[in-house]
């Protein structure tokens, strides 16, 4: 999810998007909380990782425990110039929180930059749009999973829905909401990216990212691409960026940071060149380095799709749990990994999913099965 700068922040934050890694490790703080505030949704997509639900579970976070890992999160930034993590509020759909106003509106008086990753349904409205964009949500994410009603439609399982994304994307533009747009990327839908692509060309957004899928939750019963296929993909995807209108990334498909170094490595530049780049912003981020996640019952977890729990928001903090659980150190430390991951040169610029390494092997410090590459050094 994008985290674009805000035009002025508390004292203590650079702003947005300016936590500094440690050789690409995130060990102060992560860049992106993401935050599942409810598992409540109107749709039933078929590769849910929450597995959402039409009405709220059992022990979901009230506000009053929202409002303290708000507080607790200012833990993150202790000193002069530190800055805080950018919070994504997800779900399910956070628009199904009452309370979701007041939860933002703490957020940003905390100095705690907030995108939203709403579902698209009857209450995504012209007028929520509006009210995002008044009251300093910096971004929204959509998704949008084939060119045709058909293909979209028939992920998302609710009919209408690619008619109502196309008018919630123009809306947002209408507003002046930079948007970021989520593209499922499987075995079956992988074919249908170039059409996607022609018709995002022809909207304003700020960024498509495409998501390699995880098999997880509902998710499992959809094949994911074959480590050739992959790589032929994200090919074209690179290619794509270099003249797209907006800027194209992956998700949980961390080698494709390989392949947009790699031409610049053989042509010449440095090391210390490439990572001076704008594109270099995103190396090193992965499931557990950069980015942690909260469940709507406060459970920590590495990513939403890496489920496996450090802890719980109600009885310890974020900051510690982020900071000092074991499985979240080792994840910052990719000379832990297996296998090619762990001998790989890229390794501290990818490190590649560690969530697919999990739902594959049940190892999260395993190599990530969607690479192709061999490492010049072999394990």
């Amino acid at each position: 999810m994008p985290h674009p700068a805000t035009k002025s922040r508390p004292a203590h934050t650079h702003g947005i998007g300016s936590v500094k890694p440690d050789g690409w490790a995130y060990n102060r703080a992560p860049m992106i909380v993401y935050w599942e505030l409810t598992n409540a949704c109107g749709l039933a997509c078929r590769h849910c990782r929450a597995t959402a639900m039409p009405e709220p579970a059992p022990g979901e976070l009230s506000t009053a425990e929202a409002i303290a890992v708000l507080d607790d999160m200012l833990g993150f930034a202790t000193a002069a110039g530190e800055a805080l993590p950018h919070v994504v509020m997800t779900g399910g759909d956070p628009l199904m929180r009452a309370d979701l106003p007041e939860l933002v509106a703490a957020a940003t008086a905390r100095g705690i930059g907030v995108s939203l990753a709403p579902a698209v349904t009857r209450l995504l409205t012209r007028e929520r749009l509006f009210w995002m964009k008044e009251v300093g949500i910096q971004a929204i994410s959509l998704s949008l999973d084939g060119s045709t009603a058909a293909f979209h439609d028939g992920v998302r399982m609710v009919p209408g829905t690619f008619d109502a994304t196309i008018e919630a994307l123009d809306l947002a533009a209408e507003a002046g909401l930079p948007v970021q747009v989520n593209t499922l990327v499987t075995a079956t839908t992988a074919a249908d990216l170039p059409a996607v692509y022609e018709l995002l060309s022809r909207h304003t957004l700020m960024q498509w990212s495409l998501f390699f899928l995880i098999s997880i939750g509902r998710g499992s019963e959809l094949a994911e691409l074959s480590p050739g296929d992959a790589e032929r993909w994200l090919l074209w995807a690179a290619q794509v960026n270099r003249d797209a209108p907006f800027r194209v990334k992956t998700t949980e498909a961390m080698h494709f940071r390989r392949l947009m170094a790699a031409p610049l490595l053989r042509a010449g530049r440095t090391k210390q060149e490439v990572e001076a780049l704008p594109m270099a912003r995103a190396f090193g981020i992965r499931d557990g380095n950069g980015i942690v996640f909260i469940s709507h019952q406060g459970d920590v977890c590495p990513s939403g799709f890496l489920p496996e729990v450090v802890g719980n928001v109600k009885d310890t903090s974020l900051v510690t749990l982020y900071r000092d659980a074991p499985l979240m150190r080792a994840l910052r430390d990719p000379d832990r990994f297996a296998g090619r991951c762990g001998v790989c040169e890229f390794h501290d610029w990818c490190g590649g999913s560690r969530a697919r390494a999990y739902a594959w092997t049940g190892d999260p410090l395993e190599s990530d099965p969607l690479c192709p590459y061999v490492p010049r050094t072999t394990p």
